[in-house]
């Protein structure tokens, strides 16, 4: 029985060593990782044959919404696997949260000075690409700060 209950403690200590920023960088990479894989499926991703490599051209549109490209897919699995990788370090997952919503803002100002129907719009992106590119900036750096004890620290909580 006891080894039972060591087993249950060391389980459930194995989801207090994952720090709460890590479990939201974990997050985030799944949803990253699975954007990604979705976006190489026809019919989630519709014009599928017109996907290209990169560029303004790829009329394929994730959920018929996001234009993507094979490009932009990639990104988004790289961005998935970087995510799960560092989610059980806080200080790599507060960093790609930190940064990684840094390039995303970085992302959507972009989208909205190019013209999107030059060659400057690699990625490609859309206006629908550009104010979700936002909203995960915006959220990642969020969560960077709001999921990190560090950021308690000082405010009276316990480190």
């Amino acid at each position: 029985m006891a080894t039972h209950h060591g087993g249950t403690a060391a389980h459930g200590d194995h989801d207090r060593d994952v720090p709460l920023v890590g479990k939201a960088a974990g997050l985030v990479g799944a949803v990253f990782l699975l954007v990604g894989i979705l976006g190489f499926i026809p019919g989630i991703t519709t014009n599928f044959d017109d996907l290209t490599f990169a560029g303004h051209h790829s009329e394929a549109k994730l959920l018929g919404i996001f234009q993507v490209s094979v490009l932009h897919n990639i990104v988004h699995l790289l961005f998935g696997v970087v995510g799960l990788a560092v989610a059980k370090k806080a200080a790599a997952a507060r960093s790609y949260l930190l940064f990684g919503g840094i390039v995303y803002l970085a992302l959507w100002l972009y989208g909205l000075v190019i013209d999107l129907q030059s060659s400057a719009n690699f990625v490609p992106v859309n206006t629908a690409d550009n104010w979700l590119h936002f909203v995960l900036g915006v959220g990642m750096v969020a969560l960077a700060f709001l999921t990190d004890r560090r950021s308690k620290v000082g405010a009276g909580h316990p480190a």
